[in-house]
């Protein structure tokens, strides 16, 4: 599994058990892998896989355990972002952008294997993939105010 991969499937993962209680992140982790193939058609008319988990057990495990450590510290990444985000605390944003901006703080401050301008560009990516025309905009603001903040 590429850098890559194992990101967005955190991101999924992370967004995902956003919507049950903080206790539940481990069990949505879990169910997290048997969720079904996603599909959508192109605008050629091409029926294209938009989701697929397949991964090996140390894959899995690895996945699960790093979710789990994003999750533990939500507080305080919370915090950080709420301190740079004006006007924007993070019980007013999206869950996609939220859940991108956490994983990229958590790259950022507990994961000495990503540099910072990696983890600021993946969560970019993320956001043009995944969230909505002005996502990418956003992301990049708050994760530069952070850089400038620290």
């Amino acid at each position: 599994m590429t850098r890559r991969e194992m990101r967005e499937h955190c991101f999924k993962m992370l967004f995902g058990a956003a919507f049950y209680p903080a206790d539940e992140t481990d069990i949505q982790s879990e169910r997290y892998f048997y969720s079904p193939d996603e599909d959508d058609v192109t605008e050629d008319g091409r029926v294209e896989i938009i989701h697929r988990v397949e991964v090996n057990d140390a894959d899995k495990a690895f996945l699960i355990a790093r979710v789990g450590s994003m999750a533990a510290r939500i507080p305080e990444i919370d915090d950080k972002i709420n301190g740079v985000a004006e006007g924007w605390k993070t019980r007013r944003m999206g869950r996609v952008e939220l859940a991108i901006l956490r994983q990229a703080l958590y790259e950022m401050h507990y994961d000495s294997e990503i540099p910072e301008k990696v983890a600021i560009n993946e969560a970019v990516d993320l956001a043009k993939k995944y969230g909505g025309k002005d996502s990418a905009a956003f992301i990049n603001g708050v994760l530069a105010r952070l850089v400038t903040a620290e």
